[in-house]
């Protein structure tokens, strides 16, 4: 449909003055989307994996293997039969909801069907040919395809010695920036920038721009959250989502925190936001589980340890991470390791051009980070190690049922 088809004939309907904003709204934005797609992980890690077996091992995406926890999957299956409405007075009660718990007004949190929208409209909405997109290097890169898009200059910086984003070398490369975006956790590195940096960033940062900040994975690490910044009416753009610890990726959910005229500007630039009420009920019970975070953080911080002082023995080198993702040396160009992998039904992550020897892997359940490692051996060193469930140096971990009735590792 081209975008003078939404436009209604005279003997049509008519639409009413108090509508005529939101409508004109709704058709920029509809145009707008028409100029470019929404990058999203999944495109990103699958732009290159097609035909992959239903039983791979597939630690690509950064999803969580856990899945939606059980009162959420029990809230999200109790509304399907509801599911003939939009019903959005359950996005109401979802803002409330996380306005209440991060000490916000309804009117400074935007609730999206995951955080990818939020994300590209925030670039959409102050970049531009005359105002950069600045990112850290490895970074997630999204942005980076909304703002090439919007004809805006991509500045990008690297990670300094631990890691981090480096603030002050991004806000010299770009003294004409309208978005500096920080990721953290960051994807694809897992780790941390502090909270003094990106105050400093924004203290420091042109007139008229914002920091995008993404906190995707931060239920993952012991991160400070900059939530106090929104709280405290600085430029910054705060972004949520329910894809990562919370399990909902397929459910897609999440949300942007921010003053009320930066989150106008992202609403002018969006046009009408739907949202599954299946993923609103399922945030919303997430939300009141009171043991889900801890939970789920302490299962894949105990997986991640597992595997990294896997790594150690055998000699491999990776980035330490506080996610549930991290950077792995293959000591050779990636995409042969990445190649070797999938022939054994391992699928994991791309490769970012100024660490051509490094790929990103997703930490899985621990009967999956086990098959990857025996297959990951098998790459390096050409020798089958072990059966599954017994790799050398880890051995059979000690297996419970936790509450959502899934397999993990104590």
């Amino acid at each position: 449909m081209a975008p003078q088809d939404l436009v209604p004939h005279d003997n049509d309907f008519r639409v009413p003055s108090a509508s005529r904003r939101s409508f004109l709204s709704l058709a920029a934005g509809a145009s707008a989307a028409l100029a470019f797609r929404i990058v999203t992980e999944p495109m990103l890690a699958h732009a290159r994996v097609h035909n992959v077996p239903k039983d791979a091992i597939r630690i690509d995406a950064n999803e969580n293997p856990l899945g939606p926890c059980a009162p959420a999957r029990e809230a999200a299956a109790a509304i399907v039969s509801q599911g003939g409405r939009y019903s959005d007075w359950l996005t109401d009660d979802l803002v409330k909801m996380l306005a209440e718990m991060e000490g916000l007004k309804p009117e400074q949190v935007l609730v999206y069907a995951g955080s990818s929208e939020p994300l590209h409209h925030t670039v959409a909405a102050f970049s531009s040919p005359q105002r950069s997109y600045v990112t850290a290097d490895p970074g997630y890169e999204a942005g980076m395809f909304a703002a090439q898009a919007m004809g805006a200059k991509v500045v990008k910086v690297p990670l300094t010695k631990t890691y981090a984003h480096d603030v002050k070398a991004m806000l010299a490369a770009a003294p004409d920036a309208g978005v500096f975006y920080v990721c953290s956790p960051n994807n694809p590195t897992g780790t941390l920038t502090s909270h003094s940096d990106i105050e400093y960033l924004v203290e420091n940062k042109p007139k008229g721009s914002v920091v995008l900040v993404d906190e995707a994975y931060i239920h993952f690490s012991d991160a400070v959250s900059v939530m106090d910044l929104v709280r405290a009416g600085k430029d910054v753009i705060l972004l949520r989502t329910f894809s990562k610890l919370y399990g909902m990726a397929g459910l897609r959910c999440g949300a942007a925190f921010a003053r009320t005229d930066l989150l106008e500007k992202l609403e002018n630039y969006g046009g009408w936001n739907f949202k599954p009420i299946t993923a609103l009920v399922a945030a919303s019970a997430s939300l009141k589980d009171a043991q889900l975070v801890p939970e789920r953080k302490h299962i894949n911080a105990t997986i991640r340890s597992q595997v990294f002082d896997w790594l150690d023995r055998n000699g491999y080198s990776y980035i330490p991470s506080q996610s549930n993702c991290f950077m792995l040396d293959t000591k050779r160009p990636a995409k042969a390791a990445i190649d070797a992998m999938a022939k054994q039904n391992v699928i994991i992550g791309r490769i970012w051009p100024i660490w051509p020897t490094y790929t990103r892997i997703t930490v899985g359940t621990g009967p999956e980070m086990e098959q990857f490692q025996a297959a990951w051996q098998k790459v390096m060193t050409g020798a089958v190690t072990a059966s599954v469930g017994a790799v050398p140096g880890l051995g059979e971990l000690p297996r419970k049922r936790n509450r959502d009735g899934i397999t993990i590792e104590t």
